[in-house]
């Protein structure tokens, strides 16, 4: 796995984009204005295109909140704050001066995204091909397929060479507030891929009777599910973190974890990134889809079956399948996390 070759700050910008202010410069602008396990998934391909573009300006579209990520993927000169509801296509792109060199549809298989870059009029647009859309000539889109490896298939239909296991992160600069715990993290964007409360405490109050330190964690609207699991597992004040860590906090806690336990959500790929030791519970979406690489540091819970909806407003059949017991038992099974085990410590 590479390592990230660029480490300046990262520069935000809703306006002109342009290179330390000499000019129009060579540019190409990434559309993944998704969430925070999106933009993990997308740091293969981010750092194949910064190799494959070294003299250009490359500016991603995503939400500002994640500009401390991009940073730390070495790949991005310049954040273009861009967001919508849901999964949705952002309206349009606070995009300035000349039009983007390279456009690349890192978003998802279009149509709308492909018309939202079109539109800029970028000299050139690599994106899935769509039928609707029967002028652009693209790789075809495969439903079935990793996240990781999809964007990494498109740039490489395009002769840009990428590795999907060029995935991770160096360590925060900030320190942990909690080095050395489980963290237990009930939360999910959907009530389908939330694991019940009660399954989390229990983990969590096994682990505390063994003498380990547990936190619970939680992102904006998740503070009722986190306290819900401190109550029940007994966690004091000191190590409930809710309503939403900063991120760069929440990466310095992730990478200085014992382990994470969580659903198929952000912090899963967070822990993959920082190579800390992960038990992930899956249901409705199969890890052949969104889960961790093969190795014994994750662990990843699944008990098969069709599909479900992902954005579904109850837990899926399947993920209340895993019982405590499961979990308890990859947690025995996870390697000691290594003492600096990714670029810098």
């Amino acid at each position: 796995m590479s390592e990230p070759q660029r480490t300046g700050g990262l520069q935000q910008s809703s306006g002109p984009c342009r290179a330390g202010g000499s000019g129009a410069a060579a540019r190409v602008l990434v559309l993944r204005a998704l969430g925070l396990g999106d933009l993990l998934a997308g740091v293969p391909a981010l750092r194949a295109l910064r190799r494959a573009f070294p003299a250009h300006e490359l500016v991603l579209a995503a939400p500002a909140a994640l500009a401390p990520l991009a940073e730390a993927s070495g790949a991005v000169d310049r954040l273009l704050p861009a967001s919508a509801p849901g999964r949705a296509v952002p309206r349009r792109l606070d995009w300035s001066g000349p039009p983007p060199d390279v456009a690349v549809d890192l978003h998802g298989n279009g149509p709308p995204s492909h018309r939202l870059l079109l539109g800029l009029r970028p000299r050139r647009l690599l994106a899935f091909a769509h039928p609707d859309m029967p002028e652009l000539e693209g790789p075809e889109w495969r439903a079935e397929e990793h996240e990781r490896d999809r964007w990494c298939r498109l740039l490489e239909s395009y002769g840009i060479p990428a590795d999907p296991g060029d995935l991770l992160l160096p360590r925060p600069r900030v320190p942990s507030p909690a080095p050395g715990a489980v963290v237990v993290h009930p939360g999910a964007m959907a009530p389908s891929r939330c694991w019940p409360v009660e399954r989390y405490a229990a983990v969590a109050r096994v682990l505390r009777e063994r003498g380990q330190r547990v936190v619970a964690t939680g992102g904006p609207g998740e503070d009722d599910l986190v306290a819900a699991v401190a109550r029940r597992a007994g966690l004091p004040d000191t190590d409930v973190f809710a309503g939403g860590l900063p991120l760069p906090v929440l990466s310095a806690l992730v990478a200085e974890a014992r382990a994470v336990v969580s659903g198929d959500t952000g912090i899963a790929h967070l822990a993959v990134a920082h190579a800390t030791p992960s038990v992930t519970l899956f249901g409705p979406v199969p890890p052949s889809r969104w889960g961790p690489p093969a190795h014994p540091r994750h662990r990843a819970l699944w008990h098969g079956g069709p599909d479900g909806d992902p954005h579904g407003r109850r837990p899926d059949p399947g993920l209340l399948r895993i019982t405590t017991g499961e979990v308890l038992e990859a947690l025995d099974a996870l390697p000691a996390p290594a003492p600096c085990a990714v670029h810098a410590c």
